[in-house]
């Protein structure tokens, strides 16, 4: 009767082993993606053409990098429970929007970088509990707008990238909390001079300049090219309107519009569907909270490997059986 017995203690440990290796697989020594570094405590999983952040990531890793892959969505609750993370790298994905929640628990991050993907818009208060963010980077994506009050939380902010976008405005008091800013970048971004909710950016970027503020005189309108920091009320006159708090479109832009023809209305291009298959992963709608990550060969092989000495374990475990 020894012979089952010691086959079945071989397959509880080949079944755990297995079971670690599949749970396991965030750094590459545990036949992951990512390389780990137990002395800083960070996890690079940079340029790994990744749709989704792997799994099991430490949770006490205070540096995540996932920039340059190619996640086009994240789970709301895809850092909870990283809530020792100071930095945090999304660059150079394809992120279109960010879930609300989805930062709530990085108290103690100083630095995200967002830079470089195609973000649209932000949802209210995604950065509320940030307090003690410092850094934070929001250029080359494509949002058209921003929500009240979105910086409000961010009072020790010292740097803000929002150059490269489609920003034409910024809501009344936008800037208002940002007293410790020592950088801002508003370049390349369709500025609207002509409206006089611009007002508020110019007066309080000629406050910053005379404050010493980096980067006050890159925004530019976007015609003329005149710094925005230099608008007059004169320039700035007329009422405009902000259809879904998006783009600023004049009062006489839209009377045209409603006295035109159907006919003679363009018709606008639909954006190509943009697909979350990747070597022959595809994300379901809802990402679980610690989303499979996509296994290195080395892995992959050592896990078949592991299936094929479960099921030799689980056959000697029913021929001793069949003989008893």
């Amino acid at each position: 009767m020894m012979g089952p017995v010691l086959a079945a203690c071989l397959l509880i440990i080949l079944s755990t082993a297995w079971i670690s290796q599949a749970n396991g697989a965030t750094c590459k020594k545990d036949g992951g993606v990512c390389t780990c570094n137990d002395n800083t405590k960070s996890v690079d999983c940079s340029g790994k053409m990744l749709t989704a952040i792997p799994s099991n990531i430490p949770l006490e890793t205070t540096q995540l990098r996932l920039n340059l892959n190619s996640l086009s969505k994240l789970s709301p609750t895809a850092f909870h429970g990283l809530n020792k993370l100071t930095f945090l790298n999304l660059q150079f994905n394809k992120l279109q929007a960010l879930p609300t929640g989805v930062f709530d628990h990085l108290f103690n991050l100083n630095e995200l970088r967002l830079g470089a993907n195609q973000l649209t818009s932000l949802p209210p208060g995604i950065f509320d509990k940030l307090t003690k963010l410092t850094w934070l980077d929001l250029d080359r994506n494509q949002l058209q707008s921003l929500p009240h009050g979105v910086f409000d939380k961010l009072t020790e902010l010292k740097t803000l990238y929002l150059s490269t976008n489609q920003l034409r405005r910024v809501p009344e008091g936008a800037f208002d909390f940002l007293e410790k800013l020592k950088m801002l970048q508003l370049n390349d971004n369709p500025w609207d001079c002509t409206c006089n909710d611009i007002l508020y950016m110019a007066k309080w970027l000629k406050k910053k300049q005379d404050e010493g503020l980096g980067g006050v005189d890159t925004a530019g309108c976007e015609e003329g090219g005149k710094a925005v920091l230099n608008v007059t009320e004169e320039e700035a006159a007329e009422d405009c309107v902000y259809p879904n708090t998006t783009t600023a479109i004049p009062t006489t832009i839209i009377t045209t519009l409603a006295s035109s023809n159907d006919d003679d209305i363009p018709e606008l291009p639909v954006p190509q569907e943009n697909f979350q298959k990747f070597l022959g992963y595809q994300e379901p709608d809802h990402l679980p909270t610690q989303p499979q990550c996509l296994m290195s060969i080395s892995g992959y092989l050592g896990l078949m490997m592991s299936l094929v000495l479960t099921s030799a374990a689980i056959l000697y475990v029913i021929h001793f059986l069949k003989k008893a």
